[in-house]
C-alpha cells in the first residue's frame, strides 16, 4: 500500500496568479495585502468579481502562511462602478452560492485577523465591515441603496447595519436611503478610525504589524472570538435575506443599477 501524504495547501504564488485580473496580492511577513480592481483601475462590479471575491477568501484562508489580512481597493471608489454589459444570470450559483459565500467564505474560512481600509465610497461595504477592524477615508460614504432601487436589502449590507447600529437606526437607512458619512460611521461605532488617505495603507500595515506581535494561536483564537456574533448573525439571518431579495426579485424585476447609487454619492 503507498503511503499517504498531505493534500498541497493552496500555494501563494499560484493564487496571486489565478485572481489576478480582479485582485492584487502581496504578501510580507504573513501579512497578505488585498487590493481590488479591474485593469489596474477602480473595481467593475460585475459577475466574474462576484465570483472571484469568495473564492479568493477561501484560498487565502486554506494557506497557513497568512496570519493577517488586508482588504483595500483602487480609487477613487471602494466598489463604485457596476458593469451594465455582464448583466447577472439568475441561476442558483451566480444569485445564491456566489452571494452567500461572498460573506460566509470572508466569515468562516479567513481564520485570521483581518483589516478593511476603505479608500473611498463605494456599495458592498458589508464586506469591509464584516473584517475586525475597519478603516476608511473621510470622504466615505455607508448606505443601503436596494430599497430605492426596487429591491429587498438582502444581501448582506442591511445584516451588518442590524448588528452594527441597531435595527431602528438600520431601517431608518433602508427606507430613506441616506448615506451615512464617516464621521457619523464611526460615532455609530461602524468603523474604528478615519484616516488620511494618503496614510491609510500605512495606518492599516501598521495595525497588522502590532497584531503579527503575538503569536499565531493567539491571533487566531482572538479572531475566533470577534467573529463570533458575525457567525451568529450569518447562521440565523443571512441565507433568509438573500432568498427574501432573490424571490421579490423574480418577482419585480428592478433594474439592479447601481450606479445610481454612486451618482448620489459624487452630487452630495
Amino acid at each position: 500500500m503507498a503511503a499517504q501524504k498531505p493534500v498541497a495547501r493552496p500555494k501563494f504564488e499560484e493564487y496571486k496568479e489565478k485572481y489576478k485580473d480582479y485582485i492584487t496580492m502581496e504578501r510580507k511577513n504573513g501579512i497578505i495585502v488585498l487590493r481590488m480592481h479591474h485593469d489596474d483601475g477602480p473595481v467593475l462590479w460585475n459577475e466574474m468579481m462576484h465570483c472571484a471575491l469568495p473564492q479568493a477568501f477561501h484560498d487565502i484562508g486554506n494557506d497557513p502562511e497568512n496570519h493577517v489580512m488586508i482588504l483595500t481597493s483602487t480609487d477613487p471608489y471602494w466598489i463604485g462602478v457596476m458593469d451594465h454589459d455582464a448583466d447577472f444570470v439568475m441561476d442558483y450559483n451566480t444569485y445564491y452560492v456566489d452571494a452567500t459565500k461572498l460573506l460566509e467564505n470572508l466569515i468562516f474560512d479567513v481564520d485570521i485577523p483581518t483589516i478593511a481600509a476603505v479608500n473611498g465610497p463605494g456599495f458592498h461595504t458589508e464586506i469591509a465591515l464584516l473584517c475586525d477592524m475597519t478603516l476608511c477615508t473621510d470622504d466615505v460614504v455607508f448606505q443601503d441603496g436596494h430599497f430605492s432601487l426596487g429591491f429587498v436589502p438582502g444581501d448582506g449590507q442591511l445584516v451588518t447595519l442590524q448588528e452594527l447600529i441597531g435595527a431602528k437606526r438600520a431601517a431608518h437607512m433602508v427606507y430613506t436611503g441616506e448615506n451615512i458619512d464617516a464621521k457619523t460611521a464611526l460615532e455609530w461605532g461602524m468603523i474604528n478610525e478615519v484616516v488620511a488617505k494618503d496614510k491609510l495603507m500605512a495606518r492599516a500595515l501598521e495595525l497588522a504589524e502590532k497584531i503579527m506581535k503575538q503569536t499565531r494561536a493567539t491571533r487566531c483564537m482572538t479572531h475566533h472570538l470577534l467573529t463570533r456574533d458575525w457567525k451568529r448573525r450569518l447562521i440565523n439571518d443571512f441565507q433568509f435575506h438573500i432568498t427574501q431579495e432573490g424571490f421579490a426579485s423574480l418577482i419585480d424585476r428592478p433594474q439592479h443599477d447601481l450606479n445610481k447609487l454612486r451618482e448620489k454619492w459624487e452630487e452630495e
